[in-house]
């Protein structure tokens, strides 16, 4: 599924460029993409897009301290949740945001989600909601996945 959410960014500048569900796949399917795996894609990339373009509750406009639940920690990680701390940190990430990535992160249904997938999520994110991240940015968010080195807030 990852595939195609990195094909999607790389291919459409801009989401409202990508065409509807049942076009879309059949342009990811004559790509040669599996058609399971383009089903989880379409669901997964709608549910983002309904979640990004919904209007935040007051409850998210909160700049208070994000506690992870067990359940959140468990599936996302130590390293996913200090990299999305630090996106929240360096205002690439707003509080509504923040919780969008988590939600679509746990939908995964992967324990722990990987830093890489985690990532992928974050520009999918910004894409649907057209918003590009600076080229500092963007380079972590595409640089190398090294999960040994677990990034250091300071």
């Amino acid at each position: 599924m990852f595939d195609i959410l990195v094909y999607l960014y790389e291919t459409y500048y801009r989401p409202d460029a990508c065409p509807e569900p049942a076009a879309l796949a059949r342009k990811l399917s004559a790509v040669g993409f599996d058609d399971v795996e383009i089903s989880e894609a379409i669901v997964w990339l709608t549910d983002l897009t309904e979640m990004a373009g919904a209007e935040p509750s007051a409850a998210f406009s909160s700049s208070g301290t994000r506690f992870y639940v067990e359940q959140e920690v468990d599936a996302l990680g130590t390293a996913a949740i200090g990299f999305i701390q630090f996106l929240e940190s360096a205002k690439v990430l707003s509080p509504v945001q923040r919780e969008i990535v988590v939600e679509r992160a746990l939908a995964l249904e992967e324990s722990p989600v990987g830093l890489g997938r985690l990532k992928i999520i974050v520009l999918m994110l910004l894409w649907s909601q057209g918003k590009e991240p600076d080229a500092l940015m963007f380079d972590d968010l595409f640089g190398s996945d090294d999960e040994q080195a677990p990034r250091l807030l300071h």
